[in-house]
């Protein structure tokens, strides 16, 4: 059997966290996952109990400099986890979850179970947005997928995130430091972190990320809201799979080890099937 960790990085992100735990948790078992607090003013919540909790002195005040501190952190964080024993590892923000399709009827450690993985492996990405008149606030205490249905097929989110050896992400998770990915069938990485106009407003007044400069940057997330809202959605199976094709053979040439898609605005709904994943 594999031993498989999750880690994630987090700050001011119990909403999310606590879903992150709930998930991960469940596939992999709470003593398998590895939470790093970005900062030491930071109170973990009691739903982490039975994880692996770490405060950490506060990496960066502005947004790139955070993220290349964090993504570094995270690296040498993995290769300890692989030195202490480790045959894989996920390396996830608190608002994405990797999961599998649920008509192979496998659990996400089942799955992982049965993948050959040299060096790492990534989810199709898909962002999540809120379809403005149709779905409502997003309530708290239910799941996520009987709430949201649609996605963007997004580049963005397609990160490899599950290494099987120790590797340097880039930052965000987006890519491999001096390796190209894979995007293994069946398998998904859901991005919620911008599937809910309050939130994302109220995000707006956090001090913390103001101060980092993410104000440009929350408000250019706004647009996959808008996307979803205006956009006919298409057919989940038929254009995931040519989501997949498509993000394996181009690639931006600015990043030759990271996916891209032309551009292309496919806004898909997600399938009954995945509803009481998250």
């Amino acid at each position: 059997m594999k031993k498989i960790a999750a880690l994630t990085i987090v700050r001011n992100d119990d909403f999310y966290l606590r879903k992150w735990v709930d998930y991960y948790g469940t596939q992999l078992g709470k003593e398998n996952l590895y939470i790093y607090f970005d900062g030491k003013d930071q109170v973990p919540g009691d739903f982490c109990q039975g994880t692996n909790v770490t405060l950490v002195d506060k990496i960066g005040t502005k947004l790139v400099a955070a993220e290349k501190g964090r993504l570094a952190f995270a690296s040498a964080r993995a290769a300890d986890l692989f030195a202490s024993g480790y045959d894989l590892v996920i390396g996830v923000d608190a608002d994405e979850f990797v999961v599998v399709d649920p008509k192979l009827g496998k659990t996400l450690r089942e799955y992982l179970e049965d993948t050959p993985i040299k060096d790492s492996i990534s989810g199709l990405g898909l962002d999540f947005g809120q379809k403005l008149g149709e779905e409502p606030d997003i309530r708290d205490g239910e799941p996520f997928l009987h709430q949201r249905h649609y996605a963007r097929i997004c580049t963005r989110y397609t990160k490899p995130s599950i290494l099987a050896r120790p590797l340097r992400w880039g930052s965000g998770f987006h890519r491999i430091k001096g390796h190209n990915f894979h995007i293994a069938k069946d398998l998904y990485l859901l991005h919620f972190g911008y599937f809910d106009m309050k939130r994302l407003q109220d995000r707006f007044s956090d001090k913390d990320r103001l101060a980092q400069g993410w104000a440009s940057h929350l408000k250019k997330r706004s647009k996959t809201i808008q996307q979803v809202t205006r956009s006919k959605a298409r057919d989940f199976d038929r254009w995931t799979a040519f989501g997949r094709v498509c993000q394996t053979l181009v690639r931006p040439p600015y990043a030759l080890n990271k996916p891209a898609m032309f551009e292309m605005v496919i806004i898909v709904r997600v399938p009954e099937r995945f509803k009481d994943i998250v």
